[in-house]
């Protein structure tokens, strides 16, 4: 049981109301922050942040999907006493150089606070919650990644791990990566979602300045456009594709399947 309360912060986004409803079963007394959550907090107005972190012990941090500069939230959570940072990042990021991960990283990395971090590929409820969903209800996958493999990893499975690392002891100092079993194409992907749906699936690839300038021109910023091309080039020329073992070795087992995962979902 931890004294203090857990600061989730991103608490009501895709991992952060998954890592709260799991620290909450299990007894934990939590405190769910975000710009819509029951604590207000947001990155870019620092009158939010001590409201956030009274009497918190670690805290869960997840930049939101604009981004933004971590390094001045986590020097002032330190100076409040917090006990431990958990953050999550993502496979590749100094390959693809991403910023405001890497700023996050690395302003826990020297916060004097203890620390882990956990890097996570692409989730599998990308396909039914996040920026993929409407190309699975239109039934076209249409991005720029070729051939490029992907081990899809399960939001379930990132959440199980950040719980852990929040509430147990052996992880300080430590950079976990997560991916799924099995590295998979956008292909195979359409595949298995064609038979998990009942409805026909299919995977287009596309060049990335035409897929970025789609972006644009329904309305997603340039910088953000180019952003997810790179993202996306990053999986097609093969740099994703590698297993890493962050869930077994944080939780005992083996990773969920991309087909367990779609055929659980009610499409």
């Amino acid at each position: 049981m931890t004294e203090k309360p857990i600061l989730v912060l991103g608490g009501t986004g895709k991992i952060g109301r998954r890592v709260a409803a799991r620290l909450r079963a299990a007894g934990h007394s939590v405190r769910v922050a975000s710009r819509s959550g029951e604590v207000r907090f947001d990155w870019t107005d620092e009158s939010t942040w001590d409201t956030a972190l009274d009497g918190v012990g670690p805290v869960f941090v997840a930049l939101p999907e604009e981004g933004g500069d971590a390094a001045p939230f986590v020097a002032h959570a330190a100076g409040r006493g917090v006990t431990r940072f958990v953050a999550l990042s993502g496979r590749g990021v100094e390959e693809i150089g991403e910023p405001s991960m890497l700023g996050l990283e690395r302003a826990v990395r020297e916060s004097g606070v203890d620390w882990t971090i956990v890097r996570a590929g692409w989730f599998h409820q990308n396909f039914d919650e996040g920026m993929l969903a409407e190309g699975v209800r239109n039934g076209v996958l249409e991005v720029p990644v070729g051939d490029g493999l992907e081990p899809f990893v399960d939001a379930e499975d990132i959440a199980e791990v950040l719980a852990t690392v929040l509430t147990t002891e052996g992880h300080v100092g430590r950079t976990y990566e997560l991916s799924g079993p099995r590295a998979l194409s956008f292909a195979e992907v359409a595949e298995i979602l064609s038979g998990a749906t009942g409805r026909r699936i299919e995977f287009r690839d596309v060049p990335a300045e035409k897929y970025a300038a789609g972006l644009v021109a329904e309305g997603v910023p340039d910088d953000v456009a180019k952003m997810l091309a790179e993202v996306f080039a990053f999986i097609r020329y093969g740099h994703s594709e590698p297993l890493v073992d962050g869930v077994q070795r944080v939780l005992g087992r083996a990773p969920r399947s991309f087909e367990d995962y779609a055929g659980a979902v009610t499409w």
